[in-house]
Order: C-alpha cells, then sequence, then structure tokens
C-alpha cells in the first residue's frame, strides 16, 4: 500500500487461475478490480472468450498483492476442448 497516497481505496486481487473467465470477471469485479486480457485496445473478453468455455491460466498482479480499486488485473486464458460435435446438433423432439 502507498502511505503517500492516504485517500486512494486499495483493495487486494483475488486468486482467479482455476476459474472460468465470466466466474473470474465476477468475482474480480465483487473484490473491486477489472479483469482484463492483455490488449486492453483489442476485442473485448466477452467476445475473445465466446463460445466455449475458457479457463484463466495466469494472472497479473499476483493474488493477496494490493491494488487501487478499479485497477486492472490482466488474465491469460485457454479454451477447455469439448465435444464440438454436441454444439452443432439441432435439439431433437421430444
Amino acid at each position: 500500500m502507498n502511505a503517500e497516497r492516504p485517500n486512494v481505496a486499495w483493495v487486494p486481487v483475488p486468486s482467479l487461475v482455476g476459474m472460468t473467465v465470466p466466474e473470474a470477471r465476477r468475482v474480480g469485479h465483487d473484490s473491486g478490480v477489472v479483469v482484463t486480457s492483455v490488449n486492453v485496445d483489442g476485442p473485448p473478453l466477452g467476445a475473445l472468450t465466446w463460445p466455449g468455455i475458457w479457463i484463466v491460466t495466469a494472472q497479473r498482479p499476483v493474488p493477496g498483492s494490493h491494488v487501487e480499486r478499479w485497477s486492472r488485473v490482466i488474465i491469460e486464458f485457454r479454451e477447455v476442448p469439448g465435444d464440438d460435435e454436441a454444439d452443432d446438433r439441432e435439439p431433437e423432439e421430444p
């Protein structure tokens, strides 16, 4: 924490690794940080991770460090492989 700026709200960075990207975004928001991809000027995180299930594999700053409220926490993520055919099927009639 920075003693030179006593009126700044500081929050601990949550541990996001292993969560799905939507879950990490919710936890980040609830903790007072903004979860983003490395390229803030690129497509939004939601667009980068749709469709599919994407898991957070790394983050910075590290969990437990303190940052100013609403600072960025940058995540890296990968898609969980799934059954591609299951997504292409039409729903069955009952």
